[in-house]
Parts: structure tokens; C-alpha cells; sequence
């Protein structure tokens, strides 16, 4: 079987890391997903992973907690490498070669981020799993997931989600909720659907990058989506 898509990135939430959990990961979460990831590597397609932290820390309200909104920021990019060690942990376990890469220096867990070795690494077909966001505060890890995207390359960012796809309204809250099999970047802005954050969108539209938002939670899923299978929605120029 020849996969629809050489390279992607998947970006998927932190808060997904934690199933049924109120913090922290679920263990058989990241088991499923090392599963998932491991099945489209062994059938050649080239992963880059960028992952959240809202199960660790979000950026709170600065009037509520009294940290200042760049020194949050900064928190949340270091729970992202957190996630990002638990991830490489559950793929390295089942036979997954892997390597962390920060945004932030931190050499003793994690190889600064550099571009080419990067791309070198997927070549090789390690899955490369970005860590730190930006590295800058007031960036999103969607907006991280986005620019990583475009500078390895990536053909289609794969974001993994609790439902499976985008609809008129969420889902789990309005069952009358219509959902998009395809969907174009302008649509989306017109009908305020919130896919990504505003920059992470923009670097996205701009460079005629596709997204495919699916439901992560599914197993097979993934590998149904590089298979070309219609899973989700599509969002594209």
C-alpha cells in the first residue's frame, strides 16, 4: 500500500495525553497513539510530532494567578517537552527510533532544534518530536506545529483531536451540529470556525499547507488518513 502522504506532521493536544484523567497522562493513551504512530512509519511515511501542554500547565488568566503572560508562556513551553519525553518514551518502547528536539536549549534531554538535522532525522525515518514551541512566548504550539511544518517540508499537518472532524458548532455540545467533509481556509474564516489558532492558520493558508483534522482517539485512524481514506476534514486552498 502506498501512502497518500510521504511526510507530515501530527500535531496532536496535551490535554489528549490525558484520556479520562484530570492531569498528567494516561499511560494506555500514549500506548495507543506509539501504536498508531509506529503504524504508518513501518508503511514509510516520514512523522514529525509537535504536542501541547494544556495537561500539564495552560497559560492562565494573568490577573487570576499573578504570572505575568511571557513568564507563563515560558512554563508552558517546558511542559511540552515533558509531553514530548513521555511520547518518545512509549515509541522508543515498542522499537520506534526517535529524537527530541527543543526549541529551548536543554542539551542533556534534547538536541536543539536545527532545521537540516531535522529533516535528516525523518529522511532516516526517525520520527522527530519538537519540543518548546517556537521558543518565543505569546506563540501557540498550533503555531509552532505550523511553522515546523513548512520548514520540513511536510506535505499536510494531521491534527489529532477528541472529534472527528469540523463541524457547524462543536459536536459536544450542539447535536444538530453539522460536520465538513472539505472545507476551503476562506470558508472557515468566514464561518469563524476556529481550526488553529489565527497565526497558525495564516502560515498554513499562505503556504498552501492542508490540514486534516480527525479524531486521534480512534485507533487506525491515523493510518487510514495517510492511506488517503476519507477520515475527517479536510482543509486546503
Amino acid at each position: 500500500m502506498v501512502p497518500k502522504y510521504k511526510r507530515i506532521l501530527l500535531k496532536l493536544s496535551g490535554e489528549a495525553l490525558m484520556g479520562d484523567k484530570s492531569f498528567g497522562f494516561d499511560n494506555a493513551v500514549i500506548a495507543q497513539y506509539a501504536k498508531d504512530i509506529k503504524s504508518i512509519v513501518e508503511l514509510g511515511v516520514q512523522v514529525a510530532i509537535v504536542i501541547g501542554g494544556g495537561n500539564i500547565y495552560r497559560g492562565m488568566n494573568e490577573a487570576e494567578t499573578g504570572i505575568e503572560r511571557a513568564h507563563g508562556d515560558y512554563m508552558g513551553m517546558l511542559a511540552t517537552v515533558i509531553n514530548g519525553m513521555a511520547m518518545q518514551a512509549g515509541l522508543e518502547k515498542i522499537g520506534v527510533y526517535t529524537r527530541l528536539q527543543s526549541a529551548i536549549k536543554m542539551e542533556q534531554i534534547a538536541e536543539p532544534y536545527i532545521r537540516r538535522r531535522a529533516i535528516r532525522h525523518v529522511e532516516k525515518g526517525r520520527v522527530v518530536i519538537f519540543g518548546a514551541g517556537t521558543g518565543n512566548p505569546y506563540f501557540t504550539t498550533d503555531t509552532a506545529g505550523s511553522l515546523r511544518a513548512i520548514e520540513i517540508n511536510a506535505e499536510v499537518i494531521l491534527k489529532g483531536t477528541r472529534v472527528d472532524g469540523i463541524y457547524t458548532a462543536d459536536p459536544e455540545k450542539d447535536p444538530s451540529a453539522k460536520k465538513f467533509n472539505t472545507i476551503t481556509f476562506q470558508e472557515c474564516i468566514s464561518k469563524n470556525l476556529r481550526v488553529m489558532d489565527m497565526t497558525a492558520f495564516t502560515l498554513c493558508m499562505e503556504n498552501q499547507l492542508p490540514i486534516i483534522v480527525f479524531d486521534m482517539n480512534k485507533p487506525g485512524n491515523l493510518l487510514r488518513v495517510v492511506r488517503g481514506e476519507k477520515v475527517g476534514t479536510l482543509v486546503k486552498g
